[in-house]
Protein backbone atom coordinates (compact mmCIF):
# COMPACT_ATOMS: atom_id res chain seq x y z
CA UNK A 1 0.00 0.00 0.00
CA UNK A 2 2.77 2.42 0.97
CA UNK A 3 5.44 3.02 -1.64
CA UNK A 4 7.94 5.82 -1.18
CA UNK A 5 10.04 7.01 -4.10
CA UNK A 6 12.77 9.64 -3.76
CA UNK A 7 14.12 11.81 -6.55
CA UNK A 8 16.42 14.78 -7.07
CA UNK A 9 19.75 13.50 -5.80
CA UNK A 10 22.92 14.43 -7.62
CA UNK A 11 26.39 15.93 -7.60
CA UNK A 12 26.94 19.42 -6.24
CA UNK A 13 29.85 21.53 -5.07
CA UNK A 14 30.33 22.55 -1.44
CA UNK A 15 28.20 25.59 -0.67
CA UNK A 16 25.63 24.81 -3.35
CA UNK A 17 22.01 23.79 -2.85
CA UNK A 18 20.00 20.72 -3.73
CA UNK A 19 16.28 19.93 -3.63
CA UNK A 20 15.09 16.37 -3.21
CA UNK A 21 11.52 15.07 -3.30
CA UNK A 22 9.52 12.02 -2.25
CA UNK A 23 6.15 10.70 -3.35
CA UNK A 24 3.88 8.47 -1.25
CA UNK A 25 1.47 6.28 -3.20
CA UNK A 26 -0.76 5.56 -0.18
CA UNK A 27 -4.07 7.42 0.10
CA UNK A 28 -5.11 9.64 1.66
CA UNK A 29 -1.65 11.21 1.74
CA UNK A 30 -2.71 13.55 4.56
CA UNK A 31 -2.89 10.62 7.02
CA UNK A 32 0.90 10.32 7.06
CA UNK A 33 3.60 12.16 8.90
CA UNK A 34 6.68 12.29 6.68
CA UNK A 35 10.39 12.61 7.25
CA UNK A 36 13.91 12.56 5.84
CA UNK A 37 16.89 10.59 7.12
CA UNK A 38 20.42 10.33 5.76
CA UNK A 39 23.28 7.87 5.98
CA UNK A 40 26.86 8.88 5.24
CA UNK A 41 29.60 6.35 4.43
CA UNK A 42 30.69 4.48 7.55
CA UNK A 43 28.01 6.06 9.74
CA UNK A 44 24.58 5.14 11.04
CA UNK A 45 21.37 6.48 9.58
CA UNK A 46 20.42 9.76 11.25
CA UNK A 47 17.35 11.95 11.45
CA UNK A 48 17.28 15.10 9.32
CA UNK A 49 13.78 16.59 9.25
CA UNK A 50 10.11 15.71 9.55
CA UNK A 51 6.65 17.26 9.44
CA UNK A 52 3.10 16.39 10.43
CA UNK A 53 0.12 15.71 8.21
CA UNK A 54 -0.63 19.33 7.30
CA UNK A 55 2.94 20.65 7.42
CA UNK A 56 2.26 23.09 10.25
CA UNK A 57 4.58 21.26 12.65
CA UNK A 58 8.18 20.66 11.58
CA UNK A 59 11.27 19.24 13.26
CA UNK A 60 14.93 19.52 12.29
CA UNK A 61 18.18 18.09 13.56
CA UNK A 62 20.47 20.68 15.12
CA UNK A 63 23.07 20.22 12.40
CA UNK A 64 20.72 21.28 9.56
CA UNK A 65 18.42 23.78 11.26
CA UNK A 66 18.54 27.11 9.44
CA UNK A 67 19.91 25.58 6.24
CA UNK A 68 17.33 22.92 5.33
CA UNK A 69 13.58 23.33 4.81
CA UNK A 70 11.03 20.52 4.69
CA UNK A 71 7.62 21.06 3.08
CA UNK A 72 4.69 19.08 1.72
CA UNK A 73 2.05 19.38 -0.98
CA UNK A 74 -0.95 17.26 -0.01
CA UNK A 75 -2.71 17.96 -3.30
CA UNK A 76 0.10 16.28 -5.24
CA UNK A 77 1.09 13.80 -2.47
CA UNK A 78 4.73 14.88 -2.35
CA UNK A 79 7.24 16.25 0.15
CA UNK A 80 10.39 18.25 -0.51
CA UNK A 81 13.64 18.91 1.28
CA UNK A 82 15.50 22.05 0.29
CA UNK A 83 19.15 21.69 1.31
CA UNK A 84 21.21 24.89 1.26
CA UNK A 85 24.93 25.47 1.78
CA UNK A 86 25.81 21.79 1.62
CA UNK A 87 29.02 20.60 3.25
CA UNK A 88 31.36 17.86 1.98
CA UNK A 89 30.65 15.74 5.08
CA UNK A 90 26.96 15.76 4.19
CA UNK A 91 27.43 13.57 1.14
CA UNK A 92 25.00 10.77 1.89
CA UNK A 93 22.10 8.62 0.82
CA UNK A 94 18.87 10.41 1.72
CA UNK A 95 15.91 8.25 2.72
CA UNK A 96 12.26 9.24 2.72
CA UNK A 97 10.13 7.84 5.55
CA UNK A 98 6.46 7.75 6.50
CA UNK A 99 4.40 7.11 9.63
CA UNK A 100 0.63 6.66 9.51
CA UNK A 101 -0.15 9.29 12.14
CA UNK A 102 -2.23 12.45 12.38
CA UNK A 103 -0.61 13.54 15.64
CA UNK A 104 2.24 15.92 16.45
CA UNK A 105 4.77 13.23 17.29
CA UNK A 106 7.03 11.73 18.36
CA UNK A 107 6.71 9.49 15.33
CA UNK A 108 8.05 6.04 14.62
CA UNK A 109 8.78 5.83 10.92
CA UNK A 110 8.21 2.31 9.66
CA UNK A 111 7.91 2.86 5.90
CA UNK A 112 11.04 3.65 3.91
CA UNK A 113 12.04 4.53 0.38
CA UNK A 114 15.05 3.12 -1.45
CA UNK A 115 17.05 6.32 -1.05
CA UNK A 116 18.63 8.92 -3.31
CA UNK A 117 22.34 9.73 -3.22
CA UNK A 118 23.89 13.16 -3.12
CA UNK A 119 27.59 13.84 -3.58
CA UNK A 120 29.20 17.05 -2.34
CA UNK A 121 32.60 17.89 -3.78
CA UNK A 122 35.15 20.39 -2.43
Amino acid sequence: QVKLVESGGGLVQAGDSLRISCTNSARPFSQYAMGWFRQAPGQEREFVASLNWNGRTTYYSDSVKGRFTISRDNTNSIIHLQMNNLKPKEAAVNYCAADESSGLGPWEFTFWGQGTQDTVSS
